[in-house]
């Protein structure tokens, strides 16, 4: 990979430098010529992403000494050095104080530019590093909604907008694109934090036996194994903030209580006939698109009206690409905390795999790949194996059993175990969800420990 970047040209000789600025410039590099070192000395700071080609044999100040001087401002700027036949010697021993490398006249032109190629990819990712361990010192643990890209900072400034006006919030995005941290800076941004609870419920993890007691809590003896009274999810969310992620999965005898609730703000428990005030800010937050009736499916038009007053959209992580070395850090800073480990510099495999890869799990599968690469898990964490390793032998029916049973893993870890969000993404029934479990022989508890 060609690697455009900037050269400092220090040389004496006025047509080799010209000869040789040509060649760097034809392979789209920019040349910054000197006739002498000092001139350079003066150029140069810890804030240069380029590199050095000086040659050793100039008046004044030489090339060794200049290389000296250089390794004073910034030891990690590559420094390549020219020399003559005579020079040689001295050039290994440049070398082994810290000399990127050296290059004997004559020389071809293919020799200087494949080591100021490797240089500059040299030097890109010492920068690199370097940006992302200041912005890993600056990111604080709870810092919300990372990124500078247009989109974010929209989001953030209509979140601060509307933090402390009480009106329900519909969030919509991906799975693992950072809902509720949207819903969690609602409540942190606004006079709710000091007043009440953020409390956060996933409609698609309890089934519906379970969820209208976790919401609307109950009385005691409201049903066989009710002993003593509970306090639901939304009374004890008064006065603050009550998220309800995965909305869409919420059983439809459920969602008519919910309606009332949210249009007279009051709570009545399971197994109670009284009803009580709450003051409820709520924040749902659905996988799909709400607004079209053919995703909506069974969810209450009127439910869906009631809540989008104000409707947010989180962009997925694809669509906002020049937010993950940022987030990355602070993942990676975050990591190294929680392992008591130091942490790592990037390496070009692994800025590659940044840019390259679409991230279909969005924030969520940056902080877990952020995870492996603290852990020194690099090549596990950036190896895909393709379609052509997988075995293709056997019968017809052998090699889609092996299939279905690799798409099922590959899905169960994308959502780290989520038994809603995998049969959502398979497009399957739960009970053939299980079904393909029990068959294959795979246990969804090994992805959720993954997770963990």
């Amino acid at each position: 990979m060609t690697m455009i970047g900037t050269v400092y040209l220090v040389d004496d000789d006025s047509q080799l430098r010209k000869a040789m600025r040509q060649t760097l410039e034809l392979e789209g590099m920019t040349v910054m010529p000197f006739p002498r070192a000092e001139q350079a000395l003066e150029a140069l700071s810890t804030d240069f992403d380029g590199i050095v080609i000086t040659d050793v044999r100039m008046p004044g100040m030489d090339g060794l000494q200049f290389f000296e001087r250089v390794r004073e401002i910034d030891a990690d700027l590559p420094v390549i050095l020219i020399t003559g036949h005579g020079d040689v010697p001295m050039a290994v021993a440049a070398l082994h104080n810290g000399a990127y490398d050296f290059i004997s006249k004559p020389f071809p032109a293919e020799r200087m530019v494949e080591s100021a190629r490797r240089a500059l990819e040299k030097r890109h990712l010492v920068m690199e590093n370097r940006a992302l361990k200041r912005v890993a010192l600056q990111a604080e643990d709870d810092l919300p909604l990372i990124g500078q890209t247009p989109a974010m900072e929209r989001l953030r400034n209509t979140l601060r907008h509307i933090a402390d006006t009480d009106v329900d919030v519909l969030v919509a995005g991906e799975t693992g694109s950072g809902k509720e941290v949207v819903a969690t800076a609602l409540h942190r941004w606004s006079k709710r934090r000091a007043q009440g609870n953020f409390v956060a419920l996933n409609c698609g993890a309890l089934p519906e036996t379970v969820i209208e007691s976790e919401l609307f809590g109950h009385e005691a003896g409201a049903f066989t194994g009710a002993q003593k009274k509970r306090v639901g999810r939304i009374e004890h969310s008064s006065a603050g903030t009550l998220f309800l992620d995965e909305i869409e999965s919420m059983p439809p005898a459920v969602q008519v209580r919910m309606l009332r609730v949210l249009e007279m703000r009051k709570v009545s428990p399971v197994g109670s006939n009284e009803e009580r005030a709450v003051d409820i800010r709520v924040v749902a937050a659905a996988k799909v698109d709400l607004g079209d009736p053919l995703l909506r499916g069974d969810f209450r038009d009127d439910l869906y009206y009631r809540l989008n007053v104000v409707t947010l959209s989180i962009p997925p992580l694809r669509e906002r690409k020049a937010d993950i070395p940022l987030l990355f850090s602070h993942f990676v800073k975050k990591a190294s905390t929680r392992f008591g480990m130091p942490v790592p510099s990037i390496t070009s495999t692994v800025s590659r795999y940044l840019n390259d890869h679409d991230w279909p799990g969005n924030v969520r599968e940056l902080g877990h790949f952020a995870e492996r690469i603290v852990l020194g898990l690099e090549g596990a964490a950036t190896d895909k194996p393709s379609a052509d390793a997988r075995v293709t032998s056997g019968t017809l029916s052998e090699r889609m059993d092996r299939e279905e049973a690799q798409i099922i893993r590959e899905t169960l870890e994308k959502f780290d175990g989520d038994v809603a969000g995998t049969i959502g993404a398979l497009g399957i029934a739960r009970k053939t969800f299980y079904d393909k479990l029990q068959r294959h022989n795979i246990s969804r508890t090994d992805y959720v420990q993954k997770a963990s």
